[in-house]
């Protein structure tokens, strides 16, 4: 195991370029699937929703986030763009762990680094909701390797963030992963975003998910 710590300013520096990697990496995957319609669940301020917007392919995108402040700041960023407005982008104030019937059969499903905000007692509802209902053709998801989180400079049980309600290793994340696509008729193969540590992994790991026909 790598053994040094890095100062604070440090350390959100790293972990800021890092989801710019990291959405820069989900559009291009989005955009390889051939999507025409597109959910950012969990969309927060709007960061992937930006990129999304100017992608000539997309026939519609919908953001839903559960946060209206974040989603006040989803609709500033996204009128402030130099090539708004964006009339096939919706933004919806709503939760992905309730039933949300107008948002079923999207081509594609994004959920980046959300999945960790959800208190564990609702994970079985998310599943029930995106997987169950839901149903897009790929989801393509993202949320932090804890084991990585020394390389950040962390102590050990501190998260990223102060709102994550959990952070997974790469063992629970897989159990989780195969889990749900085992239940709902979905394949799913792992992967990671950043650089790999050789013995703690990517700084974030992925899951895209196709529904089996």
């Amino acid at each position: 195991m790598s053994d040094y710590s890095i100062s604070a300013p440090s350390m959100m520096e790293g972990i800021s370029v890092l989801h710019e990697i990291r959405l820069d990496h989900v559009l291009r995957r989005i955009c390889a699937t051939g999507a025409r319609r597109v959910l950012d669940l969990g969309c927060g301020s709007g960061l992937l929703l930006h990129r999304l917007a100017v992608e000539k392919q997309f026939e519609k995108i919908v953001g839903l986030e559960s946060c209206s402040r974040a989603l006040t700041k989803a609709r500033h960023l996204l009128a402030e763009h130099p090539q708004a407005p964006f009339p096939q982008l919706t933004l919806i104030n709503g939760s992905y762990s309730e039933v949300q019937p107008a948002l079923c059969d999207y081509d594609v499903a994004a959920m980046v680094e959300t999945i960790e905000h959800v208190k564990p007692g609702l994970l079985s509802a998310v599943e029930q909701s995106v997987f169950g209902q839901m149903r897009p053709r790929v989801i393509y998801l993202t949320t932090p390797n804890r084991e990585y989180n020394p390389l950040f400079g962390l102590r050990p049980g501190e998260f990223r963030e102060a709102d994550h309600k959990f952070e997974w290793d790469r063992a629970k994340f897989a159990q989780w992963v195969f889990g749900v696509a085992r239940r709902n008729g979905y394949r799913a193969v792992l992967g990671g975003i950043g650089d790999e540590d050789p013995e703690l992994g990517p700084p974030t790991q992925t899951a895209y998910f196709t529904l089996i026909d």
